[in-house]
């Protein structure tokens, strides 16, 4: 690894050396750092040195810890803005890593007594009903659950959103007027912890969106990403006094 002073401790050459293959790129996330007997041989020193280095990367925020597996670099901890409607798949073209969406449920049904709370429709209105998977650099990144209004987006009925994400194809079809956030923290249930990969129960962050195009609901979206790898933020100013 690098050519740290010989002046630094083994500790220190050993935290500079990952964290400068991590910062320069050369380790992306989701990359396997090597195990600690690697690093105790490649160092000459004791595994009591490498845990203290690679105790400190995870403290940092840089690495983390896999049971059974070993230490990975991290995935950036992604920020969303509270008041806009962002797509998923630019999300996470800015954090530097691929993008790619499956497509795994997709029909069409009449809207039901339980969807009053998602779209304002009648019993009679028609629905696509899909659900879909976001990845980031290969790993699972938000799992989408959507119900559109086949009155407000007729053309939704044919597409089969094989090159756009449901939420992307959307934003470049239809025009909203208004839209609606609720946002929770949730446990983890069965279907997102399958989606995304992780224990059921585990924290999660829910965005809850409904959409309108002038008084004509569009869409309602609940998007799920693992709690510990999303945040949300708001920038606002005072109200002008009266």
């Amino acid at each position: 690894m690098g050519n740290q002073p010989q002046s630094l401790s083994l500790h220190q050459r050993i935290l500079g050396d990952v964290e400068g293959y991590i910062l320069s790129g050369a380790w992306p996330p989701g990359h396997r750092i090597p195990f600690e007997h690697e690093l105790t041989e490649q160092y000459g020193c004791s595994r009591m040195t490498v845990n203290k280095a690679l105790t400190e990367l995870v403290k940092r925020g840089l690495i983390e810890r896999r049971r059974k597996s070993g230490s990975y670099v991290t995935f950036p901890h992604v920020q969303s803005a509270v008041m806009e409607i962002h797509d998923v798949k630019l999300e996470v073209q800015s954090l530097g890593l691929d993008y790619s969406f499956q497509l795994d449920e997709r029909s069409i049904r009449k809207a039901e007594g339980s969807d009053a709370g998602r779209l304002d429709l009648p019993p009679s209105a028609r629905l696509l009903e899909v659900s879909c998977r976001h990845f980031a650099g290969g790993r699972p990144f938000c799992f989408e659950e959507r119900l559109i209004s086949l009155a407000a987006v007729p053309e939704a009925e044919t597409e089969l959103f094989e090159t756009s994400a449901p939420g992307s194809w959307l934003l470049g079809k239809v025009p909203w007027s208004t839209a609606e956030h609720r946002i929770r923290a949730v446990a983890a249930g069965r279907n997102a912890a399958q989606a995304l990969d992780i224990s059921t129960g585990a924290a999660c962050l829910v965005i809850e969106r409904r959409t309108w195009s002038g008084r004509a609901p569009v869409t309602h979206v609940r998007l799920t990403y693992p709690g510990d790898r999303h945040e949300l933020v708001a920038q606002f100013a005072p109200s002008p006094l009266g």
